[in-house]
C-alpha cells in the first residue's frame, strides 16, 4: 500500500493558478482563435486610457469584452448600451480575475450599416444642440461681390461651378480653398478649408463635391466638418453629391443645394433676371416720381391760392365786399324796428278801442300809457341797431388794408403784370411801377435798384 501511494505522488502534475489560466488561454488561442459573436451591448464604460469595456449578452448568457483604443478609433459609430452588434474578437482569459473575455478587434451594427448608424447618431446629437435650427441660419446675398469655394481643385464639381457662374453672370470673382474630399484625412482637411474662409473677403461660401457612395461622402458626414460650417461667419451653401444624397453638411449649412451646379445657380443670379429686375425697378421709380410730382404740384397750387388769399389786394376786395353788404343791411336795420313798433302800437290801439268802447276816458288813459311805453322801446331798438352797425364798420375799417396804407405804408406792383414787389431784383431799370397809397396811386419808372 505504501509503495503504491508513493508512486502516485511521484507522478502527480500540479499546476499553479497562473499556469492553468495561461494554459487555458493558449488552448483557446489554438483551438478557437478569433470568432464573430453577436449580442447586445451592456455595462458600457470608457476608460481615460481610451480603451472601452462592455458586456455582450443574449437571453441565456453574457461575456465581458475589451476593445483597445487603436481598435476603437476604427469604429465609425458610437457604441451605446442596448445596441445590437456583431464583434470580431479573440477569445481569451483575463488572468487577474480568471474571467473569460473577448478582445474586440472590429464592431459592426446589426440590421443597419455602420456608416448609416454613425450618420443617425451624429444627426440626433447635432439636432439636439440646435445646429439645424432655421433661426441660426443666414440668408445668402442676392448678388455676391466675391464667392468662396471649398472643394477639390481637380474635381468635376469645381468645373461645374465655374461653368455655371461664367454662363449666368461672368466676372464674379471666386476664391478656391482647396481640399481633399475623400479619404481618411478628408474630414479634417475640409474643415480646415472652411475655417480658412473665416477671414477672407467673401460674401458666401460654397462647399461642394460630386456624387458617390456613403463611404465616399463620409467626410461630409463628420462632426468636425459640421461644426466648421456652423462656426463660419459667412453664409454657407452645401452642394454635396446627387439629389438623393443628404449629408450632415447639408443639414447644418444655411442653404442646401442638390448638386454643385445647383449651388452655383442659387448663389449667382442670371444676368437676364437682373436686367428684368432693373427694368421693373425703373418702372416703379418712374411711377413713384410721377405720383410725387402730382402731389407736389397740387400742394403748390394750394399754397399759391393761400398766398393770393393773403395778398393786400385780395384782402382789400374782401373787406370792400363785406362793407358793401353791411351798408345795404344798415337801412333795413334802421327801418325794421320803428316800423315794427308802429305796427304794434296801431294794433294795441285798435284792440284797446274795441275793448274799451264803453269807457272813453279809461281807454284814452290806457292808450296814452301804452304809447308812452312803446315809443322809448322803438327808439332804443333803433339806437342799438345803429350802434351795432357802427361797431361793425369800425371793425371792418380796422381790418382793412386801407387802414395800413393810411398809416404811411404803400403797395408797389410791376405795371406789366400787376404782381406785388417784394425784392428789388423783381424789376429792372426802365420798368413801370404802380404805387398804391392810402389815398390815390402813383405811377413811376425804375431808374435804378439796390439789393438787400
Amino acid at each position: 500500500m505504501t509503495s503504491s501511494a508513493n508512486a502516485g505522488e511521484r507522478t502527480r502534475r500540479v499546476f499553479t493558478v497562473s499556469e492553468l489560466l495561461a494554459g487555458l488561454a493558449s488552448l483557446l488561442d489554438d483551438q478557437v482563435g478569433r470568432v464573430w459573436t453577436s449580442g447586445e451591448i451592456s455595462n458600457l464604460h470608457r476608460a481615460r486610457s481610451g480603451h472601452t469595456y462592455f458586456s455582450l449578452k443574449d437571453d441565456l448568457g453574457q461575456i465581458r469584452c475589451a476593445m483597445f483604443r487603436s481598435a476603437g478609433a476604427r469604429v465609425p459609430f458610437e457604441l451605446e448600451d442596448g445596441l445590437e452588434v456583431e464583434v470580431y474578437a479573440e477569445v481569451s482569459i483575463y488572468a487577474a480575475r480568471g474571467d473569460l473575455q473577448l478582445i474586440v478587434r472590429t464592431v459592426e451594427p446589426r440590421g443597419t450599416g455602420a456608416l448609416q448608424l454613425a450618420f443617425e447618431q451624429l444627426r440626433r446629437r447635432l439636432e439636439a444642440e440646435g445646429l439645424f435650427d432655421a433661426q441660426r441660419k443666414q440668408t445668402p446675398p442676392t448678388l455676391p461681390r466675391r464667392i468662396g469655394l471649398v472643394t477639390s481643385p481637380t474635381s468635376a464639381a469645381v468645373r461645374d461651378v465655374l461653368e455655371v457662374t461664367a454662363r449666368r453672370l461672368p466676372g464674379v470673382p471666386i476664391l478656391i480653398s482647396p481640399t481633399q474630399v475623400q479619404g481618411a484625412a478628408a474630414a479634417n482637411e475640409v474643415a480646415g478649408a472652411i475655417e480658412a474662409m473665416r477671414d477672407q473677403d467673401v460674401d458666401v461660401v460654397l462647399v461642394v463635391r460630386g456624387g458617390g457612395s456613403l463611404e465616399d461622402l463620409q467626410a461630409f458626414n463628420s462632426e468636425v466638418v459640421a461644426r466648421a460650417i456652423a462656426a463660419c461667419p459667412h453664409p454657407v451653401i452645401s452642394g454635396v453629391g446627387h439629389e438623393v444624397d443628404v449629408t450632415i453638411a447639408d443639414l447644418v449649412a444655411d442653404v442646401r443645394a442638390p448638386t454643385p451646379s445647383a449651388a452655383a445657380e442659387l448663389v449667382v443670379p442670371h444676368r437676364d433676371e437682373l436686367r428684368s429686375d432693373v427694368a421693373r425697378g425703373a418702372r416703379h421709380l418712374a411711377m413713384a416720381m410721377g405720383t410725387l410730382a402730382e402731389r407736389l404740384q397740387a400742394r403748390l397750387h394750394r399754397e399759391s391760392d393761400a398766398l393770393r388769399a393773403l395778398s393786400p389786394a385780395t384782402r382789400l376786395a374782401t373787406q370792400r365786399t363785406r362793407l358793401s353788404a353791411a351798408a345795404r343791411a344798415l337801412p333795413q336795420a334802421f327801418g325794421r324796428h320803428p316800423a315794427r313798433a308802429e305796427e304794434r302800437l296801431r294794433g294795441a290801439a285798435l284792440a284797446l278801442g274795441h275793448a274799451l268802447a264803453g269807457h272813453p276816458r279809461r281807454a284814452r288813459s290806457r292808450l296814452e300809457l301804452a304809447a308812452r311805453a312803446l315809443a322809448p322801446a322803438a327808439s332804443r331798438g333803433a339806437e342799438r341797431a345803429g350802434a351795432r352797425v357802427g361797431s361793425l364798420v369800425a371793425r371792418l375799417d380796422a381790418l382793412s388794408p386801407l387802414a395800413v396804407l393810411g398809416r404811411g405804408y404803400a403797395v408797389a406792383r410791376v405795371e406789366r403784370d400787376g404782381h406785388i414787389l417784394r425784392r428789388a431784383s423783381d424789376v429792372e431799370v426802365g420798368d413801370g411801377v404802380r404805387v398804391q397809397l392810402g389815398e390815390g396811386e402813383i405811377r413811376a419808372t425804375v431808374t435804378g435798384t439796390e439789393p438787400g
